[in-house]
């Protein structure tokens, strides 16, 4: 098995491919040597001897896993090598070294580019480097010769302004971040701040796609926004006043025909119930009959 990692002092111009030397005999042999100086380095026991590779015709190293807590994965190397023929075998080197499926720190990555958005605080400073690809010297921006050496003789304007890689790089931040048009608030409101009142335009370059909001009531107030980006804060959002409640249609039933049998013009008629004529108490008496005469 071919180490993680070998000592650069085993390696010399006219090294042999360790995939293809195999290790002296010898060198195999000395596998409790090697073992022993690894358990005197580790102080204390080591794991079982995982192989021996070669690193050229008169060395090679063993490796053996590592017993300590926190270590799993990783390998005793232990180099040994022999000068010659009925010569002893000693120990070169021995090295804790990582295995394949070992936990190791991450790459160190220098300070300034691990910060992050957010980590400068009152008082910190961050300087740009002299070749930073995301500013260019302001007079390389104008097209005009005569300008150009003008503006630098004297020092007009400022001495760096964003390049197009910049540029670029903001813009595809901004897109994507919170106040972009795929954020969740873009999506659901009701119109895009390309078109608000509140839409404060950039100039430049980047004008046709970012402005800032100088809604204090939107929560994007005083940042850079894309246009179609927008909430509900947007100028001309109307809010829907109709009843909640559902009414029904009213219904006309003209499959029924009524008639109206009032006289055109006349009075209406009378809806009193007529009652039969009763003679009248001061009416005449009717004449009573003569007794007849007797003869």
């Amino acid at each position: 098995m071919t180490p993680t990692s070998t000592p650069a002092s085993h390696h010399s111009a006219d090294t042999h491919d360790a995939a293809t030397t195999q290790p002296a005999e010898v060198l195999v042999d000395a596998l409790e040597l090697a073992r022993s100086a690894a358990a005197e380095e580790a102080g204390g026991e080591v794991g079982d001897h995982v192989g021996v590779t070669a690193e050229d015709d008169v060395t090679a190293t063993h490796l053996f896993e590592a017993a300590h807590p926190g270590y799993g994965g990783w390998r005793w190397a232990v180099t040994v090598a022999v000068v010659g023929p009925d010569e002893p075998v000693t120990v070169s080197e021995v090295v804790l070294l990582p295995g394949p499926s070992s936990l190791v720190a991450p790459d160190w990555v220098p300070y300034n580019q691990r910060i992050r958005a957010g980590d400068l605080g009152p008082g910190d400073l961050l300087p740009t480097a002299p070749d930073d690809a995301r500013l260019a010297p302001g007079y390389v921006l104008n097209d005009d010769p005569g300008e150009q050496e003008v503006a630098y003789e004297i020092g007009l304007g400022r001495p760096r302004v964003l390049s197009r890689e910049g540029r670029t790089d903001a813009a595809e931040r901004w897109h994507r971040g919170d106040f972009g048009p795929t954020s969740d608030m873009a999506k659901a409101a009701p119109g895009n701040c390309g078109n608000c009142g509140f839409f404060l335009q950039l100039q430049g370059s980047l004008k046709a796609a970012f402005g800032v909001c100088a809604n204090e009531l939107a929560p994007a107030d005083g940042r850079v926004v894309h246009a179609e980006y927008g909430c509900g804060a947007h100028s001309e959002a109307e809010v829907d006043t109709s009843s909640i409640v559902p009414i029904s249609e009213v219904v006309y039933d003209d499959s029924v025909l009524e008639i109206d049998h009032t006289p055109r013009g006349g009075d209406l008629p009378s809806t009193d119930t007529p009652h039969s004529a009763e003679p009248s108490a001061e009416a005449d008496p009717a004449p009573e009959a003569e007794p007849a005469t007797e003869s």
